[in-house]
Order: C-alpha cells, then structure tokens, then sequence
C-alpha cells in the first residue's frame, strides 16, 4: 500500500478559500475509484511554516498512484483548482 501525502499552502488563506479547496479535494471520494482511503485536514496551529490544507490518501500499488495522477477528475478537475489557488504545493509518497 502507498501513502500520498500532500500540503498546500493557499496564496489567500481566507476561510473560504480554505473551504473550497477542502471540498474539491473532498470531491474525490467516490469519483476516482483508485482511491482507497482519503482524509483532508485544516492546519490548526497557523504558525509561519505551516501549510494551510494537507490531504492524506492511500493507493493499493504504485501504479495505481500513477494512474490516480492523470484519472480525468483528479487532472482536470482538482489540480486546476488546486494550481490556482496554490502558492505552494509539496508532497511525499511512501510504502505503508
């Protein structure tokens, strides 16, 4: 099983931007069937080196992460809002 983590610091962090970005990564439940397990938090503590919204997920294989990157939802629906919205973004994937 594959971790993905994912941290996105917004460029307006306002509570509606963070709200929208929660929801459209939310809207993946469902909708990219890969997708074994999926959380999405909000950074509590706000400190200078904090990232505004983390998304967490899980994936059966490698390949199946790799299809997950180009799944039309994911593609054209998230990462354009994410892009958007984003001024920076980083992630990590491991082995569970």
């Amino acid at each position: 099983m594959i971790a993905h983590i994912v941290l996105f610091k917004l460029k307006e962090p306002t509570s509606e931007n963070v709200a929208l970005v929660k929801e459209k990564l939310l809207s993946m439940e469902g909708r990219v069937p890969m997708l074994r397990k999926l959380e999405v938090g909000v950074d509590v503590i706000r400190s200078e080196r904090s990232y505004d919204v983390a998304l967490y997920t899980h994936f059966d294989s490698l390949e199946d992460l790799q299809a997950y990157q180009v799944h039309p939802y994911h593609a054209d629906d998230v990462v354009p809002v994410m892009k958007a919205n984003c001024a920076a973004i980083v992630a990590a994937d491991y082995e569970l």
